[in-house]
Order: structure tokens, then C-alpha cells, then sequence
């Protein structure tokens, strides 16, 4: 039996994260960084100081995730947690200085991953790439 385009699509997905996760840890491991935590990252470069479930949320991971994600990244000097005063029970996640001085390195990095990633395709393509892949996210996404 043949396979059908249809019935390969989780299998390019899936091969394509990987391969993508592979090309950002050899980009991002020597800035100290993990493809898993280059995410997080990123909503912090845009606004520091959320708490984890703002992380879960803007992300779209569940909260064990997150939690093993940001003890690594304190781990790694890349974030500190303050307590909140008026809710004992969260706390709001700060860059380290370490990961502010990353920012422009690890962002250059990202890019040179995703540019690597688009190579040969048309401006007009890779519109289509994202729209496409959009448009498959939104499929997923369950209702709010």
C-alpha cells in the first residue's frame, strides 16, 4: 500500500522539529542555551518579568513542562524568581544579566537557524510556509 501525502504529514512534522531542534542546539549550546529554553527566552526578551503560568500560556505548554524548563534555566544562571508580596503561592521570572548580555547573540543565532531553514524558497513561499502552518496550528489549538 502506497503512503499517502496525508498519512506522512505528522511524520514531516515531526522529522522537521527535530532537525530544526538539532540545527538550534548546535547554534544556541555554545551561548549556553537549550533549544527547550529558547522559547521561554523570548518571552522574557519581550517582556520580563511574567510568571509561569503567563509562560505556559503564551507558549502553550503545561505547567510541569514549564516548571522543569525554568529550574534548568536557574540552574544556568539564565533567569532568577522573585516572590510575589501579595500571592505567596507564584513568583515572576527575571532575566539574569548573563541571559540580557545573550540576547542579540542568541537572537542572531535563532535567525541564522531559521534562515537556513527557508534557503531556496521565495519571499512569496515562505508567506505561504507561514501561513500554511498557521493555519494547521489554528486546526489544533483547542477552543477557547
Amino acid at each position: 500500500m502506497a503512503i499517502r501525502r496525508l498519512d506522512s504529514l505528522g511524520y514531516q512534522l515531526g522529522l522537521l522539529n527535530r532537525l530544526y531542534d538539532r540545527q538550534l542546539q548546535a547554534a544556541l549550546s555554545p551561548l549556553g542555551v537549550a533549544p527547550g529554553q529558547f522559547p521561554a527566552l523570548v518571552m522574557l526578551y519581550q517582556k520580563d518579568g511574567l510568571t509561569q503560568a503567563e509562560l505556559c500560556r503564551r507558549i502553550g505548554v503545561e505547567q510541569p513542562t514549564m516548571a522543569n524548563t525554568l529550574a534548568r534555566m536557574e540552574r544556568d544562571g539564565l533567569i532568577r524568581r522573585d516572590a510575589d508580596t501579595g500571592d505567596k503561592r507564584r513568583s515572576f521570572i527575571y532575566l539574569t544579566t548573563k541571559a540580557k548580555a545573550a540576547q542579540d547573540a542568541v537572537m542572531d543565532e535563532a535567525r541564522k537557524v531559521a534562515t537556513k531553514t527557508v534557503a531556496g524558497l521565495s519571499a512569496t513561499e515562505q508567506d505561504t510556509v507561514f501561513a500554511l502552518l498557521g493555519r494547521l496550528n489554528d486546526n489544533l489549538k483547542p477552543p477557547t
